[in-house]
Order: structure tokens, then sequence, then C-alpha cells
């Protein structure tokens, strides 16, 4: 068995919320190249999204393995010493807790991961995508995954044999902070049940797709952790990673993204309260521009059964996404020149775990009931 490991945090970057610093990606790299020399991992690759920066792991460990999740959380907090030592900004924001319990998940960083057979007779190759977003949350992949997944508007190939029994969707209550409150359904039969959920993209979130056709075969995995449940006030935007398998009984890459052409609006954006558009960037872009807008990447790769990796394949920066880019600036201003107002910023639930609270607070105590 094979396990892919995408965990992802901000654990420093430069000037602001930019990019980690050059210093922080070669410390990660080092780091995964001793567990690779010592047999840990069979392969990987180190990216960055904004100011997050993306740890993608082969192993034969299996999902949620202590020793990956403890090598991924030592090469984080390595480079959140490199980012201290540099004075960068937001050092060490993701690391919520002083050390793990063996899985980084509810520590801060985002972690998604898959285990599958790499010699299932369904699967003579194993192709697939990395989805890395930055200053937005988990919810900003539901839609993209909802309309791949059951319309055939976006993914023709539902129609065909191998994908017609459809999917089970796992969703998860992401603000109950208890545990994993989940929920299960299975697509098409239940896809406007799905819809009903997943519109509300603060509370519930995609967690993991599986294919009906093969049950013991999972698809998608997303991290769902949301760093205000976990910390109970506002830590920056969740930035979620997202590993998505491809061609064959899966949709192909080119019916994955297609739902991002729309880019569609997202809860983000600078101190993660309003609501923007999020634009589909190169991998290793940082955040510069205007409004702190919400993005994504997309990385392609193969992995054969040795556990090795090609070499990656940057989706999104071919030029046929200049006029998503546009679309999404075009969309951003739109947005942003409404301000404060109304639908431009987040509903007041979200709000409360920022500073807006104190602020609410405060004017909340000059209320009073007129005589």
């Amino acid at each position: 068995m094979l396990t892919i490991s995408a965990i992802k945090a901000d654990v420093g970057s430069i000037g602001g919320h930019t990019r980690p610093s050059e210093a922080m990606l070669q410390s990660a790299r080092d780091h995964l190249q001793k567990a690779l020399e010592s047999g840990l991992l069979t392969d990987y690759d180190v990216t960055f999204t904004g100011d997050d920066i993306c740890l993608l792991m082969i192993h034969r460990q299996g999902s949620g393995a202590a020793a990956i999740h403890n090598l991924a959380w030592d090469t984080l907090k390595a480079a959140a010493d490199i980012a201290k030592a540099q004075g960068l900004y937001g050092a060490g924001q993701d690391l919520l807790k002083d050390a793990p319990s063996g899985n980084v998940r509810g520590a801060g960083p985002g972690a998604a991961e898959i285990t599958f057979d790499e010699t299932a007779a369904e699967r003579p190759a194993e192709p697939f995508m990395i989805f890395t977003a930055d200053k937005c949350g988990p919810g900003a992949f539901n839609f993209p995954l909802w309309a791949v997944f059951t319309s055939p508007l976006y993914c023709a190939g539902l129609m065909m044999p191998k994908m017609r029994p459809g999917f089970t969707f796992t969703v998860i209550d992401m603000e109950y902070p208890h545990g994993d409150r989940i929920i299960r359904l299975n697509t098409p039969e239940e896809h406007l049940d799905l819809a009903l959920l997943l519109r509300d993209e603060n509370r519930f979130g995609i967690q993991a797709i599986h294919a009906r056709k093969y049950p013991h075969q999972q698809v998608v995995s997303v991290s769902t952790d949301r760093l205000h449940t976990i910390a109970g006030e506002y830590k920056g935007k969740d930035d979620p990673v997202m590993i998505i398998r491809t061609q064959g009984i899966f949709p192909a890459p080119e019916e994955v993204v297609m739902p991002w052409v729309n880019v569609p609006y997202v809860a983000g954006d600078a101190r993660g309260s309003h609501t923007m558009p999020i634009m589909p960037v190169p991998i290793n872009t940082p955040v510069t521009g205007p409004y702190a807008q919400p993005i994504v990447a997309a990385a392609a790769y193969s992995v054969n059964k040795e556990g090795k990796l090609s070499e990656r394949v940057d989706v999104f920066a071919n030029p046929v996404w200049d006029l998503a880019r546009q679309k999404a600036q075009q969309k951003a201003e739109w947005m942003r020149q409404q301000g404060f107002f109304g639908a431009a910023m987040l509903p007041m639930q979200e709000l409360e775990y920022s500073a807006f609270r104190n602020a609410l607070e405060a004017l909340e105590a000059r209320f009073s009931l007129r005589e």
C-alpha cells in the first residue's frame, strides 16, 4: 500500500502574508531528504502557495501515521524557527500546540491523505493532483468538488460506465469542536441533499470522496480543520490542501479543473473576513496583489508502484488560465467596491472569532431599551 500525504501550514512569511523565505523552503527540503534517505519516505516535494508551505510525502506508513505527522511537524517547526530568526511575519502562526500527539490534525496544519493499493487492477497507473489554497477556508473546495462529481455539465465522464454508479461524499461539520461529526451521502441520488449542506461553506466541508463502484478506492481527501474552532479565536484563514486522484475510474484532470473557470466567491481575503473570488494561480505564487485575494494552485503528478514521483506539472501556469485570472480580478473589484457592507463581508458568526468581536461587544454594551 502507498500513501499520499499533503500537509500544509503558514509558519512565517516575508513582509506580511506574502510567501515563505528560500531558507525556510530549503530547510523543509533538507528535512524531507533525510527522511527519504532513512527509508521513511519513498519520495517528496516541497511547494508554497502564498504564505503556506506544502509538504507532499509519499510513503508506506498509512494514513495518520505518527512517524509521518511528527516528521511534518518537525519540518514545519524548523521552518518556523528560521522565520523567527529572520524576523518574518507570523512565524509559527499555524502551529497552535507545543507538539502534536502523533497527528497534526487539531494542532494547526492542514492534512490531506489517501492510502491505496498500487497493484489494484482498476488503477494500472496512478496520476493525481494536489490543490493548495491560501487566504480562504476548507469550504472553498465545496463547489468545485460538487460540480465535478455530480454534474455532467462539468464532468462528462460521469456518464461513462465506470463512474455512473456515482460517489460517496463524507461531509464534516467543521464548527463542531468535540470530534469529527460527519455524514455520508451518495450521489447521484442525494446530490440535492449534498448541495443543501455544501452551500454553507463556513460550516460544512467535504472531507473525503469514495467511488461507489470501487468502495475501497478513495478519490479525494481535503483538510477540513478550522483554526478558529481549534484556538477559539481568529488565527488566520485555514488555507486548505486537497488530493484528487485522476483518470480512468475517476474524473480526468481537465474535468477536475473545469469549475475553477468560474472563479467562485469564497470566504477569505484580508483578515479572513470578506467574500471574494478565488483566483487560479501558478504554483509558488506569492500573495502580493490588492485585497489579499484568495488563490488556488494545482500541481499534477504521477507516482509509480515503487512510490517514486514524476516531475511536477503546474496546471494553472498554462496561459489559458489568464482569462480566469482577469475574471477573478474583475469580480474582486466589483465586490470590494461594496467595501464593508452586506454580502461583501462575512456573516457575524464568522466575524465573532476575530478582533471584530471586541468592537462589537463594546457596542453591544451601549444598547438600551427605549422607554
